[in-house]
């Protein structure tokens, strides 16, 4: 019985703990979610070398032509004019084949980014509506009401409460200021 009332009493102080610290919470979303955005092109990157095993059959294809250029260099046009148009036309076959190659992987490598884009963002809103949702009634933290006087009640949207700054109006600070200190890395 002790026991329980001991465990009752720990988790209602990490409760308070946890809302006193709400502010903290949000910045620390907010920095996280723009530091993943500045690294998700890396990310789509990495993703698409890791999908994508078609990079060493291009290379060998790269490879082939020069060959073939080489060989074809050699080769008199003049002296040896059928050889010549042959090994051309294998050059031109070889050329087109890649060509259709690359736009096919680099038609995957856009759809890539892009899913890996859209997951990011939904995730990111659904993350900042769990957070409004959760912060809606209660403000993410009360300051002086001297120090906010004019624009009061916009800074304690939606809550409503003197000097108690809204979870919109906090989100939009951290964003700008993670934006700002973020903005050497990107």
């Amino acid at each position: 019985m002790i026991a329980i009332v001991c465990l009752c009493d720990v988790m209602e102080s990490w409760g308070n703990m946890a809302e006193s610290c709400a502010w903290l919470l949000v910045l620390s979303t907010v920095f996280l979610c723009n530091l993943f955005k500045i690294l998700l092109p890396s990310f789509s990157s990495i993703l698409s070398r890791f999908l994508q095993k078609d990079a060493e059959q291009e290379y060998q294809m790269r490879f082939e032509i020069q060959t073939m250029r080489q060989e074809l260099s050699a080769i008199s046009m003049m002296d040896e004019f059928a050889k010549y148009a042959r090994l051309e036309r294998k050059i031109n076959k070889m050329s087109d084949k890649l060509k259709t190659h690359v736009k096919a992987r680099s038609a995957q490598l856009a759809k890539i980014k892009w899913v890996v884009s859209i997951v990011f963002y939904v995730i990111q809103a659904a993350l900042m509506i769990s957070l409004i949702w959760k912060y809606y009634s209660e403000p993410v933290t009360v300051l002086p009401s001297k120090w906010i006087a004019p624009l009061e009640r916009l800074v304690a949207f939606p809550t409503g409460i003197a000097g108690g700054v809204g979870i919109t109006c906090w989100l939009v600070v951290c964003n700008k200021v993670v934006a700002i200190m973020l903005y050497p890395i990107s």
